[in-house]
């Protein structure tokens, strides 16, 4: 079995993106005089270097990379080296200028920024496979080694090419995928708009058509796009496995950012040693925290509960969103903790140095352009001392309460065109779902549909408008056998191919729900509807309603205005030893709270009422002991029950009863026993 640690590193990871080649070579020797100071435990090398280390085909310049893993080396520090593959140099692309991808359009990007990569392309693979076999053949026995950085960030900026090579290629895939050509007609629904095809020849991708194309080759070009990328993943892993045995190798994921939803990652955690992620917060006037702890939660799920590793994040501001508000003062501390309670081994950046060139010059960094009489650097030395003091951690695992059931197949084929409504968002709906379970201090894993789901009291479906026979299989056990379930509307609509199940919606779920659907009636732009509940409250709903037919279950809120007045909105469905909601509109997450509410009531779950909102605690725990992390995001001192005595490794005090967390600080206790 391959390593799933970094080698050599006994500590949380902690540092981030090193470019020295940004620098003179003067300024690497107070590079890691500041990271012995900042205790930096281990920095990622040489992700965007390949031009500098094959300046001409064939031609190879190592002798900067050699002095630098040795200064890092004599310094204590571990390097995370990459193999430089998600920029080729300008020659490459003189000399191979159709590596360059399409757009769906027919137009081809051009060099000078990065990822701009055609992932079918024949002399891509090649030259990539050799600077890696390079790079493994040199380093794999360097004494800073610590694992392998494939690429970086696939799928950003580019996931999906329509050259003639990618044509070829799917053609390929889909051979075989289907087999042949008849059953790829049959997946597709070709019989309409008369689109099927004679053979597997005729096919190419869904480029720019006068209207909207179909779905079904749509979709299965995305999981194509996404098994490419994969394809060349797997090609460098396993060169660096068999040059360089023992050391793990991982590429950097975006598990909760939109900006790379192109990415299968359920598929991904199977292929790396080691999952890694990168985190970015959004500034767009939410909760910024909540899509933090999402992220984090939902990075661990990919790893199947085990320890990860926070790759990147920024110490301050980025530069790359409309507005770069700079984090508050222990903003960068608290954002760091929350990821490592959550299950990571450590906090990394990017970047170590701020660049003072480049499209990221505005780019917060641990060392910032006003070097070390700053605010950045004083928090970046405390938070390394921190993370020392946490080591302890490492090896212990999260402990989630209630699952949320997620699927990147899915969105991919909901956000296609011409769906009932362009108001539904298939990831708004997840993201309120998941903030109403974090206000109820829940801590969540995010499972695919047909994982084993038994050991969760609580699963909830926000959204799965794409569902297999076999997921739905799954979910009717898992309620059968005493699990409680909350699934929310447009969900179990569609098959692996986009095609409607048959029968009455919602397909797989009707007999779990308890229901059928007969009809979508989306709202209007700013129109809404209100529904009663059993004791006359009221709640507010937009975007979506339906006419839903209890078929076994009962009604809990029933629709007092809109196209579906006086029908059901909220049922309850006793099937087996367990319970199964369907919300059939759209509820803010206040809404959203009262419905879970009566759920974690059906699934007798604490949700720990005695906790502040916005203070988090969540619990690690293995066979050095259970951990746990109070993490504190509002404004107020707080004081957060315990249940047990311990010690606070941040201040090395005594903690018992109720622990007290200052306004916008973390603690972290060891319990006793």
């Amino acid at each position: 079995m391959p390593e799933t640690t970094p080698r050599g590193l006994t500590r949380l990871a902690f540092g981030g993106d090193y470019n020295p080649e940004q620098w003179p070579e003067s300024v690497w020797e107070e590079d890691v005089r500041l990271m012995r100071e900042a205790g930096v435990t281990m920095v990622s090398v040489g992700i965007f270097s390949w031009a500098l280390l094959e300046p001409e085909p064939g031609v190879y310049d190592f002798g900067w990379l050699d002095r630098v893993l040795d200064l890092l080396h004599t310094n204590g520090v571990r390097v995370d080296l990459g193999t430089p593959t998600v920029v080729p140099p300008a020659w490459f692309y003189r000399d191979h200028p159709d590596a360059l991808p399409v757009t769906a359009d027919g137009v081809r990007l051009a060099f000078g920024s990065r990822g701009a990569i055609c992932h079918s392309n024949a002399d891509y693979r090649a030259a990539a496979a050799n600077i890696t076999t390079r790079l493994a053949e040199r380093y794999a026995g360097h004494p800073a080694l610590a694992m392998w950085h494939v690429h970086n960030e696939y799928g950003v900026p580019v996931s999906a090419c329509y050259c003639d090579s990618c044509a070829a290629h799917f053609r390929r895939w889909l051979a075989s995928t289907y087999g042949t050509v008849e059953g790829v007609n049959a997946a597709w629904g070709t019989a309409f708009w008369g689109q099927r095809y004679a053979d597997l020849g005729q096919i190419n991708p869904p480029r720019t058509a006068p209207t909207v194309g179909n779905p079904g080759q749509a979709l299965d070009y995305k999981r194509f796009a996404d098994a490419t990328m994969r394809e060349n993943f797997v090609m460098e892993r396993d060169i660096l496995h068999r040059l360089s045995p023992g050391v793990p190798v991982t590429t950097n994921f975006m598990t909760a950012l939109s900006q790379c939803d192109s990415v299968d990652y359920w598929a991904w955690g199977r292929e790396v040693d080691l999952v890694t992620n990168d985190h970015y917060l959004i500034t767009d006037g939410r909760r910024t925290h909540v899509n933090l702890a999402m992220a984090a939660d939902l990075t661990r799920s990919v790893a199947g509960g085990a320890p990860w590793l926070l790759l990147e994040h920024s110490t301050s501001g980025v530069n790359w969103q409309p507005r770069n508000p700079a984090k508050a003062p222990g903003q960068m501390a608290r954002n760091s903790l929350a990821h490592v309670a959550r299950g990571s081994e450590g906090a990394m950046f990017f970047q170590w140095r701020q660049s003072r060139r480049g499209a990221e010059k505005f780019h917060s960094s641990m060392v910032p352009h006003g070097g070390t009489d700053t605010r950045v650097w004083r928090e970046v030395v405390r938070l390394g001392a921190w993370l020392d003091s946490l080591s302890t951690v490492r090896d212990t695992r999260t402990v989630a309460d209630v699952a949320v059931l997620w699927d990147w197949q899915s969105w991919w084929a909901q956000n296609l065109q011409w769906r009932p409504s362009e108001d539904h968002d298939p990831r708004e709906r997840a993201d309120a779902f998941y903030e109403a379970l974090y206000d109820r201090h829940l801590t969540v894993d995010f499972a695919h549909p047909e994982a084993d789901l038994s050991r969760y009291p609580l699963v909830v479906v926000p959204a799965l408008y794409l569902m297999t026979e076999a997921a739905g299989r799954n979910i009717a056990e898992y309620v059968e056998n005493g699990g409680t379930l909350v699934v929310s509307y447009f969900s179990g609509i569609v098959d692996e191919h986009d095609a409607v199940h048959e029968g009455a919606y919602p397909g797989p779920l009707r007999d779990v729900l308890g229901l059928t659907v007969e009809e979508f009636s989306p709202l209007l732009r700013d129109q809404s509807v209100r529904i009663t509940g059993p004791d006359g409250s009221e709640l507010t709903a937009d975007v979506w309603t339906e006419f839903v037919v209890p078929r076994g279950a009962e009604t809990v809120w029933t629709y007092a205005d809109g196209p579906a007045a006086g029908h059901p909105a909220v049922t309850r469905h006793r099937l087996g030893a367990g319970t199964a909601w369907y919300v059939s509109t759209r509820l803010p997450v206040q809404g959203l709270d009262v419905l879970l509410g009566w759920a974690v009531e059906d699934a007798d779950v604490s949700t720990r009422a005695d906790l502040p909102r916005d203070v988090e605690v969540v619990r690690r725990t293995g066979e050095s002991g259970t951990y746990l992390f109070a993490v504190n995001h509002t404004a107020s001192d707080v004081k957060v029950p315990l249940g047990a005595d311990g010690t606070e490794l941040l201040t090395g005090e005594r903690a018992a009863g109720r622990l007290p967390v200052p306004a916008g600080a973390v603690r972290v206790v060891r319990l006793d026993g």
